[in-house]
């Protein structure tokens, strides 16, 4: 760093300092300032100056151009006495005395501080009572001397304690969805908290639900849904079961249309084996065949009448062995008789 950067930083180092060292400190610090207790005396260089408070016997002496400071002051040439940085311990009196030379006091003061934090930004929190009144609660830290207020939207809420962090307010004073938020102060500093909206659904506030009330709303949805849900297990059952019935109606009618056809199928055809259910067909009647002789004519006989035998009943489709069908009589006898040569009688 050359010789003008070096100027340049000297000037503006007691620039600084000399700025510090004029701001008179004033009964009510914030802390991490700086600041002097100034005093006024009749000699402009007294020959002995000291300063005492309430806590220390000894802050800051001066005699025979010998001093004797503590940590974070500094006597000035004057005898005034300088805060560097000041602490929050550092509240209290101060007394000031000044000696000549040849031990005379020309001078005596008594100055007191009071060193506040600076007040941070307070968080706002809400809580919902069970009465249906709201709590607002302004949290700041645990500063000396704190003084809150209160605003609904931009304006100040007006007969509220400044001295409590909580504002409670009834529901009758609620004008629901409203900004709400509080200030804190002390004698050096200020800070406002962010707004928040007032949403409260305690014994005093009913949650709405598409306009009307919330449990109300969901008692109607819940029974739609429930009586919904009935409907369609119901449907569903009903289609079941129409298939079903289709499905036997079908089977039914091809059935009947393959019994049609067995029935009336002509002698020379063949026939089906089988019945729809998987039984074997009943044999068709046996008829009596007609020989002829060629000698002599033989006078016709009386055809026997063959009754035919009825189907045999719709098997149960669910039994396991069906019982055996009914075998037809044998007609040998007949067979023969009617084979034998006619002989006319005597």
């Amino acid at each position: 760093m050359n010789c003008k950067y070096k100027l340049i930083f000297l000037f503006l180092c007691g620039f600084t300092g000399l700025t510090v060292s004029e701001e008179e400190c004033k009964e009510n610090q914030m802390e991490g300032t700086s600041c002097t207790l100034k005093i006024k005396l009749s000699e402009s260089k007294p020959a002995e100056v000291r300063w005492t408070s309430d806590k220390s016997e000894n802050v800051a002496k001066r005699k025979n151009n010998k001093e004797n400071v503590n940590d974070g002051f500094k006597l000035e040439n004057d005898g005034s006495l300088t805060f560097i940085k000041i602490r929050l311990n550092a509240t209290g009196w101060y007394d000031f005395s000044a000696y000549s030379s040849d031990g005379k006091q020309i001078g005596k003061d008594r100055k007191k501080i009071q060193v506040y934090v600076k007040v941070p930004k307070p968080n706002l929190k809400l809580t919902c009572n069970t009465d249906g009144n709201f709590t607002l609660t302004c949290n700041a830290g645990d500063g000396k001397d704190l003084q809150y207020t209160w605003f609904e939207k931009t304006n100040t809420i007006r007969n509220i304690n400044t001295k409590t962090s909580t504002l409670i307010l009834p529901v009758a004073k609620l004008q629901v969805n409203n900004q709400y938020a509080c200030s804190v102060n002390n004698p050096v500093s200020e800070n406002k908290s962010e707004s928040i909206k007032v949403t409260c659904e305690g014994a005093g506030f009913k949650k709405k639900l598409f306009g009307f009330d919330f449990w109300i709303m969901v008692s109607i949805l819940a029974g739609g849904g429930a009586l919904l849900l009935l409907l369609m297990s119901v449907l569903v059952i009903c289609a079941c079961r129409s298939c079903k019935q289709r499905e036997k109606h079908q089977r039914d009618e091809e059935e009947l249309k393959l019994r049609n056809l067995n029935t009336s199928a002509p002698p020379g055809q063949n026939r089906s084996k089988s019945t729809a259910r998987g039984q074997p067909a009943p044999p068709l009647p046996l008829v009596e065949p007609i020989i002829c002789s060629p000698t002599t004519q033989t006078p016709p006989q009386p055809k026997a009448h063959v009754r035919a035998r009825p189907p045999p009943p719709p098997q149960d489709e669910d039994e396991e062995d069906p019982p055996p069908l009914p075998r037809p009589r044998k007609n040998n006898h007949r067979d023969r008789r009617s084979q034998a040569p006619y002989q006319p009688m005597e």
